[in-house]
């Protein structure tokens, strides 16, 4: 118990929330569609080099600054300055963009196998029809996510881990079901060889995805100091952590491997495959679509909570310790719901392009919506570059030292250079993942590549803009209160 009264968590407690909230099944089903089986040899390579490193700096991170209020922008902000505190917040919240942009077409895709079990519901319309829609369903959920999404909290939260349930369950019944039923295996003529990665420039445009699914895990900062003892318990959460997402991404991507011909992969499995594969799996079993429905319905709903919450939750923190300096106060405003209603104009704006304008050189669903997902997969990992640019300030070149009750490496060079290599690391995958992937004509490859290139230097420029707004707001509203004096 702590001072207040509350239960401290064990290491087993913090390895679990992590994992939940750190994991999901279509990391395991994404990756897949990349690299096949290869993938496992990933797995192995970026838990090991790179995600195990990363949680534990954020574990330093957190018991660092414990009582700061907005993660990140306060982890810049001691370590370096406001201004760079700012970019990293506005970085935390514009990388949700293209995120926003593709929640409502999982949402619709997920309505389409509840209808018609066969993923054929958005397949009927054209890329323009079909994200028109995308649009309005996105509007609706601004609309209702601007009036307190508590109602919605309870009902995601229950999805959430209905989807990560059954998720698990996959992989044991999947791994299970040649014993059991019989099945054969879809991957003929699996060998080591079959698990270990073509160092090649192709596989090198995917590692991004690998990153995007490693990643976020610094939203498990405000735990460590919950944690009893957690100079000692935390890195052994973080060691737990990593041993369940190995464990995970390996024996999911093995049950992929099983249920789908790793040398033959469907051109949609990124869209429909965790459908594809309960679909299957219940097929196996004899119990028809059964677990298809429920897995559809329970992903519909998570879906939905989480274009709510991630349309809310990213700008309170950009706005948390907000400096009126680089914000313009009207963006703060907010409404009777607490809501900061211009920034959800804002948001508006920026998600409404980025449905529609991919549409209209995008000529079919299927290759937008790999888009639109490896979009997410360059743009979401640059927020991690903030995490390793506050560590390396932390142990490196900070002007004060600050008081941890955990250090990750006790010696500083050390500390600074394994932040400089995941920030590195990090900075070429986003860089390499910029490349498409889809086997599109000229025309549409060059479409696809102009935007991966356009997309994260417009939603990063347009928070140096802010500032400059800011600086001639209160130029006019200190000339407006002086008038007002006199």
């Amino acid at each position: 118990m702590n001072e207040t009264g509350v239960k401290k968590l064990t290491w087993q407690n913090l390895a679990l929330i992590a994992f939940v909230m750190v994991w999901g099944f279509g990391n395991v089903v994404n990756n897949f569609a990349n690299q096949g089986l290869k993938v496992v040899g990933s797995w192995v390579l970026i838990i090991s080099l790179y995600f195990i490193p990363y949680a534990l700096m954020v574990g330093e991170l957190g018991s660092t600054f414990k009582d700061g209020k907005a993660g990140v922008s306060t982890w810049i902000k001691s370590t370096m300055s406001p201004k760079l505190a700012y970019l990293a917040g506005w970085t935390y919240w514009v990388v949700h963009v293209p995120y926003l942009a593709q929640k409502p077409q999982s949402i619709l895709i997920a309505l389409g196998w509840v209808t018609t079990q066969n993923g054929k519901f958005i397949k009927g319309f054209s890329p323009l029809v079909l994200q028109s829609i995308t649009l309005l369903l996105f509007l609706f959920f601004l609309w209702f996510a601007s009036r307190g999404v508590n109602s919605l909290k309870k009902i995601g939260t229950i999805a959430g881990i209905s989807v990560f349930v059954m998720s698990m369950l996959y992989i044991v019944m999947m791994i299970a079901a040649p014993s059991i039923t019989g099945v054969k295996i879809a991957t003929a003529h699996i060998t080591l060889k079959s698990f270990i990665p073509d160092f090649n420039f192709a596989y090198f445009t995917t590692i991004s995805m690998l990153v995007f699914a490693v990643g976020g895990c610094e939203k498990i900062a405000p735990y460590v100091n919950d944690t009893k003892e957690p100079s000692k318990n935390f890195p052994k959460g973080m060691i737990a952590l990593a041993i369940m997402v190995a464990v995970s991404a390996l024996l999911g991507s093995v049950a992929m491997g099983m249920m789908f011909d790793a040398n033959n992969i469907p051109v949609d499995l990124k869209m429909n495959g965790q459908y594809y594969a309960f679909k299957t799996l219940g097929n196996y079993y004899g119990v028809g679509n059964l677990l298809l429905i429920l897995y559809a319905i329970a992903n519909m709903l998570a879906q939905i909570s989480a274009l709510a919450f991630s349309i809310d939750a990213p700008l309170k923190i950009l706005f948390a310790e907000g400096d009126k300096k680089y914000i313009p106060a009207s963006l703060m405003k907010t409404n009777k719901y607490g809501a900061p209603i211009n920034g959800y104009k804002m948001t508006a704006v920026l998600v409404g392009i980025l449905i529609i304008v991919p549409a209209l050189g995008i000529g079919d669903m299927n290759t937008l919506f790999n888009w639109l997902l490896d979009l997410n997969s360059i743009v979401m990992p640059i927020r991690y570059l903030w995490v390793f640019l506050a560590y390396m300030a932390l142990r490196g070149f900070a002007k004060k030292k600050f008081l941890s009750e955990y250090k990750f490496i006790k010696n500083d060079k050390i500390a600074f250079f394994i932040g400089l290599w995941c920030f590195s690391f990090t900075a070429f995958a986003c860089i390499m993942g910029m490349f498409p992937k889809s086997k599109a004509n000229t025309s549409e490859y060059t479409f696809q590549l102009v935007l991966n290139l356009l997309t994260p230097f417009v939603l990063l420029g347009l928070g140096l803009i802010l500032p400059l707004i800011a600086k001639i707001s209160n130029k006019k509203n200190a000339i407006n209160g002086s008038e007002d004096i006199s």
